[in-house]
């Protein structure tokens, strides 16, 4: 009887297992926010399809606005109603501190995939010994220029800023003058949102001006390398670059100069590949560098970029959005971003993988940018880098405009920065 009851008892267990089983297993629906432009929505689309396919479940993808400003306070908002409408996260370099409370922690499902990343990234990512996203690409401003001109015009690829000013003016005035009457010399973004803390960040890097706030916690902003490099990019305003580059963001500039309407461009390297596809007006022509320093030899600033994917804690099906998450990091996909997307991989590996580097010829070099890109002070500001990056890109805009001078503007930041500094980072 015993042994009968037993039996039936194992049976029982066996059942029910096998039932929660089939439930887990029922096909879900997930829905993913990776991107806003038409190359991150397509490669996305394409990898989630694969994933549904070999799993069972379905993918939709979310509409995201183009501004990462926009897209954090999206998020917030969604967030703050413990929406579930949004299952997997795409989640800039600088966000994991502002919405730590809001993600999963990964790590009981990395199986240590994490350790093939860049640590400086994982380390990023990683909050209250809490691993909050997995890298998904890397990224660091890059100076593309066309190199058929630069040769037309008997230059070189500028290594200071000044150099740049100059051969960015005679290109400008040769093709203008050759009747394309809205060439341009240099975009880049100078629009109010984050995107302009990165160019502006480059700016206080290549002057040497340090960082916004130091690794310690000090606001450093006011000194007079800052007030030099302001007064060096508003230069650019209305000479090398149109009043409306104070309304550009990314896809604005790349559309100027993809179009063939402009010798220089600051922008991620994403850039590339758009710029060579087949319809594009400027393919084969594109060349791609460091961004230039102050003076001959000196710093060549590069913010540090990149995108990871998290798990919104609100989701009601964790473990599946986490397996699509790992599966997207994973190394096959981001392989295929690579020489498909010119996505940089945050796998270390595949930077010396002989398919990447042949579709990716600059990889070489943008890996020591990567070395010295670098970081917002996201990590020692925590929950109030929104409002540093938001002082400083407003600060910024307003030298760039004309509306103040640099050291009035600059001794403005430095004020405010402090207070905000008071109500504790």
């Amino acid at each position: 009887m015993k042994t009968t009851l037993h039996r039936l008892r194992t049976r029982a267990l066996v059942c029910l297992g096998l039932l929660a089983l089939g439930t887990s297993l029922q096909a879900a629906t997930l829905t993913i926010a990776c991107g806003s432009n038409g190359q991150d929505y397509a490669s996305c689309k394409r990898h989630t399809a694969d994933w549904a396919q070999k799993t069972g479940h379905t993918v939709k993808l979310y509409t995201t606005p183009s501004s990462s400003t926009d897209l954090l306070g999206e998020y917030r908002k969604l967030f703050d109603a413990s929406s579930p409408e949004v299952d997997v996260v795409m989640v800039d370099v600088v966000w994991p501190g502002l919405i730590k409370d809001h993600l999963v922690d990964l790590k009981k499902f990395s199986k240590n995939a994490e350790y093939h990343h860049f640590q400086a990234i994982v380390r990023n990512n990683t909050q209250d010994g809490k691993l909050l996203a997995m890298p998904w690409f890397t990224d660091a401003g890059l100076l593309f220029y066309r190199k058929d001109l630069v040769a037309k015009y008997s230059l070189r690829p500028p290594k200071t800023w000044d150099e740049l000013a100059q051969v960015a003016q005679k290109i400008q005035t040769g093709e203008r003058a050759a009747g394309v009457t809205q060439f341009q010399g240099f975009v880049f973004q100078a629009k109010a949102y984050e995107g302009l803390t990165c160019d502006a960040m480059e700016w206080l890097t290549a002057f040497d001006a340090g960082s916004i706030v130091d690794a310690k916690g000090e606001v450093t902003i006011n000194n007079p390398n800052t007030v030099k490099a302001l007064k060096t990019a508003a230069s650019w305003i209305g000479t090398i670059a149109p009043r409306q580059v104070l309304d550009f963001g990314e896809e604005d500039a790349r559309a100027v100069f993809q179009s063939g309407h402009a010798a220089f461009m600051r922008n991620w390297p994403y850039a590339w590949s758009m710029g060579n596809s087949a319809d594009s007006p400027i393919k084969g022509k594109i060349g791609i560098s460091p961004l230039p320093s102050s003076i001959p030899g000196g710093p060549r600033g590069a913010t540090l970029g990149g995108w990871q994917l998290a798990v919104s804690k609100h989701s009601k099906n964790i473990n599946l959005a986490a397996d699509l998450v790992m599966y997207l990091t994973s190394a096959p996909v981001q392989k295929e971003r690579s020489i498909h997307g010119s996505y940089n991989p945050s796998l270390r590996a595949l930077y010396s993988d002989p398919e990447v580097l042949a579709a990716n010829p600059f990889l070489d070099e943008l890996y020591k940018v990567f070395r010295a890109a670098s970081p917002r002070p996201s990590t020692v500001t925590g929950a109030r880098y929104s409002e540093v990056s938001e002082s400083f890109w407003n600060a910024t805009r307003e030298v760039l405009s004309g509306k103040t001078s640099a050291e009035d503007s600059v001794h403005r930041l430095d004020a405010q920065l402090k207070r905000i500094k008071r109500n504790a980072w």
